[in-house]
């Protein structure tokens, strides 16, 4: 996935959470998506539940970039991106309480929505199977800074067998071929 779960450099934590994915090549593609009314509720949902969380493990929390387009190659066709950047301010002791850090924002807010909790619980209802490290994090520490990213797409291997793993978002306003080209198109999204 190329969705980052936090970033941690000079003392800040960084947060861009990704809602709204189009076909670049649509006409008007950008207005199109940035004009979408589902789409910019899902993204102030989520801008807002993250910046809540973020606001809990740190200072000084603010939405520095609102709803800006990044372009994603992939092998089949570019999409265009909408994100957001929120930003807060780490005690100078961080390091230290790092782990605790992570762990307070668990489970990514972008996979689960919100009311957090209460979204947490419904998909653990509806899907009826631990999801593994899937909709997990994975990330590098180098003594300063961290760097890390929600595991949305992944493949798993258990003993002889390999598993594809995938998903996306739905709310009320989703579209059922919509939410479900989004899932294709992004299976091949690279690395980054």
């Amino acid at each position: 996935s190329p969705e980052t779960f936090i970033k941690i450099q000079a003392g800040q934590i960084f947060s861009f959470p990704m809602k709204g994915t189009i076909d670049a090549s649509l006409p008007n593609a950008e207005q199109v998506i940035l004009n979408d009314a589902k789409e910019l509720s899902e993204h102030v949902t989520i801008v807002d539940l993250i910046r809540n969380d973020l606001s809990r493990v740190s200072t000084q929390v603010n939405v520095k970039r609102f709803r800006y387009i990044e372009k994603i190659k992939t092998n089949q066709k570019d999409l265009l991106q909408v994100s957001s950047e929120i930003v807060g301010t780490l005690s100078d002791n961080f390091y230290s309480n790092l782990g605790s850090i992570v762990v307070e924002l668990l489970p990514a807010g972008s996979i689960c929505g919100a009311p957090k909790k209460r979204t947490v619980e419904i998909i653990h209802e509806a899907e009826r199977e631990n999801r593994g490290y899937y909709t997990g994090i994975v990330g590098y520490f180098d003594g300063q800074n961290l760097d890390s990213g929600v595991m949305i797409r992944f493949i798993e291997q258990d003993q002889n067998h390999f598993y594809f793993r995938s998903g996306g978002g739905i709310t009320s306003q989703s579209k059922l071929e919509s939410e479900y080209q989004e899932v294709i198109d992004k299976i091949y999204v690279p690395l980054h």
